[in-house]
């Protein structure tokens, strides 16, 4: 199981929120590109980024941050975050990130979102945000009445690089995995499921492990130390 470490940019800065609160905002870091130097140089292999103002505003809102971090950094990096059209999948991808998280617009608008998958294969990540089930929108500040399973087999067909599942409920809350929902989303389709939110100890990690998830995307955690991301890498590659 691939470990990705998070970095979730605001106002060119590191932070966290609680269960996708913009209210509660924790800053742990003023440079993104040091803070993937250095989770680079603890063992990790791939990146996840986060514009929190891109998924609030609908445009990508750190630019600066991600190509400083891309500068910074030799390991693949994905985005997530205002990716809401062909213009900006060009620019990102351009600007040399290995994959785009996509979430608001395949709910939306599934025929776009069809014919985005169709025109860059494998380079785009569906993203399922979910509250008890229900999908989340637009920096998750909305809650629809789509189901989660429902959506990612609606999209099972298409040449999608990976889904990554988000619990909201636990997100930031060092509470612990939705391993159920995780197992549950894992055994409804066969694309690749990265797992998101409440990861918090060792012991989560190793629960999704067992359930067969492909990837975990790890966050608050690592800024609070309850996970050492190089006792997790050094576990792996035994």
């Amino acid at each position: 199981m691939q470990i990705l470490p998070a970095i979730d940019l605001r106002g060119g800065k590191c932070v966290r929120l609680r269960q996708g609160d913009y209210r509660q905002e924790t800053v742990f870091g003023e440079n993104p590109a040091e803070m993937a130097q250095h989770w680079v140089s603890q063992g990790g292999t791939f990146l996840h980024l986060v514009d929190l103002d891109g998924a609030k505003d609908g445009k990508p809102g750190n630019l600066d941050a991600i190509r400083a971090i891309l500068q910074a950094v030799d390991i693949p990096c994905e985005l997530g975050g205002g990716i809401r059209s062909e213009e900006t999948i060009r620019e990102m991808l351009d600007l040399g990130l290995n994959r785009l998280v996509i979430g608001t617009l395949a709910l939306r608008n599934p025929a776009w979102f069809r014919e985005m998958c169709e025109k860059f294969p494998y380079r785009l990540v569906l993203g399922i945000d979910a509250k008890e089930g229900w999908v989340a929108t637009d920096g998750w500040l909305e809650v629809s009445r789509q189901g989660a399973v429902d959506l990612a087999r609606q999209y099972e067909d298409l040449p999608l690089a990976a889904i990554i599942y988000t619990d909201i409920a636990t997100d930031g809350m060092m509470a612990g995995a939705n391993v159920p929902a995780m197992r549950e989303m894992k055994e409804a389709v066969s694309i690749p499921i990265v797992a998101s939110g409440g990861v918090t100890t060792l012991d989560d990690v190793e629960a999704l492990e067992r359930v067969g998830l492909d990837g975990c995307i790890i966050g608050r955690a690592l800024y609070e130390g309850t996970i050492d991301l190089r006792e997790v890498t050094s576990r792996q590659s035994k």
